[in-house]
């Protein structure tokens, strides 16, 4: 086991992913501004809103190093996944806001950027991998959700808010089109949070890496408007009566999830 990551096993063909819910800045903390260190743009308390999960049969793997240290759902070679749009790098050095993650001259050159992704970068993919194959050589096929969450509002994105639910499978290439219609029939049957599927988020590098129909493994990401559960204003507090709605929803999406099969399997 690392210390980049915290995993428990499941045996259901279901892992979930947690790639930017930690907050570890500790390695580079001393070279980093105050923004910085508030670490505004991590997925806040994400695993604690997918807190149903403990104790079933579901694989989670969840990062515990911030994404300002390395961000572990881009490519390791720093390719965009959005070309011509503004995104940030492999090692971010500007906060979603555009403030500057790093004192003057303290932001890492490509030597550094690569023993980061030799040390935190690789393990969390490594053991992603692992797990994969471990399941799909259970059950024939492997089921990835990718968990996230952003503020509603990020100007530099995206213009106005944000919907509630952003699900990803970069145009069903990642995953088999009848699991978006599984997963699209369940919010489309509720009033209370707006969805879309392949909006602005059409999933990130981990999404669109492991998600391989053709070879049965499909993955979905979920990008969380975090103004469903929690304040999106520093400290961050969870809100855990507002809270409860979001979660119970997204324990239904993947309950069903889990049942879904894909019609043929490749082993």
């Amino acid at each position: 086991m690392s210390d980049v990551f915290d995993l428990t096993r499941g045996e259901s063909p279901l892992i979930v992913s947690f790639p930017h819910s930690g907050e570890d800045i500790s390695p580079y903390a001393n070279r980093m501004t105050a923004a910085a260190h508030k670490v505004p743009d991590c997925d806040w308390h994400l695993p604690r809103l997918y807190s149903f999960l403990s104790g079933t049969d579901v694989t989670c793997i969840k990062a515990n190093y911030a994404r300002y240290v390395i961000d572990l759902n881009r490519d390791s070679s720093g390719k965009s996944l959005y070309p011509g749009q503004n995104v940030t790098e492999l090692c971010p050095t500007t906060t979603f806001e555009e403030e500057a993650v790093y004192q003057n001259g303290q932001a890492p050159d490509e030597v550094e950027v690569q023993e980061r992704v030799a040390t935190y970068w690789r393990p969390y993919h490594d053991a992603l991998k692992i797990e994969i194959d471990r399941v799909k050589a259970i059950h024939g096929y492997a089921l990835l959700w990718d968990a996230h969450s952003i503020r509603s509002h990020v100007p530099r994105f995206f213009e106005g808010r944000l919907p509630d639910l952003n699900f990803g499978t970069n145009n069903d290439e990642t995953c088999n089109p009848t699991l978006s219609e599984t997963i699209m029939d369940i919010v489309s049957d509720q009033q209370e949070y707006s969805s879309v599927l392949n909006g602005r988020f059409k999933g990130g590098f981990i999404t669109r890496n492991y998600g391989d129909p053709a070879n049965s493994v499909h993955a979905v990401q979920l990008e969380l408007s975090q103004v469903t559960y929690m304040n999106e204003d520093y400290p961050y507090g969870y809100e855990a009566t507002h809270a409860e709605d979001i979660a119970s929803l997204i324990k239904r999406i993947i309950e069903r999830v889990k049942m879904w099969r894909p019609e043929t399997v490749v082993s």
